[in-house]
């Protein structure tokens, strides 16, 4: 069943961009980091609106993890470390589940001292299990655990969520 139509994820995107811009009113810098592929597509799409909505200095980084086991391999972030320190970053990801993947992709950021972290995603699920708290949010949704959120924002004719 389809939940977002490409009409509707462009709106939940602007709204969420004018959210981030106006809880970080003043901020010379944000740096949108995005987990793995889809969080990465989810944020080029933020960013392209933040950038059309105002003239603060939008960076995009990539953070790489696995989310089935994220302790087999060194979670890691694209941008240099240095360049993270006492800016505003907000992680992002299409989905937020049981809020285990985006619990494990700020570990790259406790060796440094940012000035803040937010969270945004395009659908929260209410399953967390680990202590995370979406901050944005395009859909919140109620689900059970067998079923399973579809974001198609990459490389699709349509963009779309769906719920199977």
């Amino acid at each position: 069943m389809k939940l977002l139509d490409e009409r509707q994820i462009k709106q939940k995107i602007k709204r969420l961009a004018i959210e981030i811009l106006e809880q970080n009113f003043g901020e010379k810098e944000i740096i949108l980091a995005g987990i793995n592929n889809n969080g990465t597509s989810f944020a080029r799409l933020l960013h392209r609106q933040l950038t059309r909505l105002s003239e603060t200095q939008i960076k995009l980084t990539r953070i790489l993890i696995s989310p089935a086991d994220p302790l087999s391999s060194e979670v890691t972030i694209e941008m240099p470390t240095e360049e993270l320190k006492g800016k505003s970053i907000i992680i992002v990801d299409d989905v937020a589940n049981t809020g285990r993947t985006i619990f494990y992709a700020l570990k790259p950021l406790m060796n440094i001292l940012p000035k803040k972290v937010e969270i945004a995603v395009l659908v929260d699920r209410k399953h967390k299990a680990f202590p995370i708290k979406v901050d944005y949010m395009g859909l919140s949704l109620a689900t059970t655990i067998q079923e399973n959120i579809d974001v198609r924002i990459k490389d699709v004719k349509e963009q779309a969520v769906f719920i199977e």
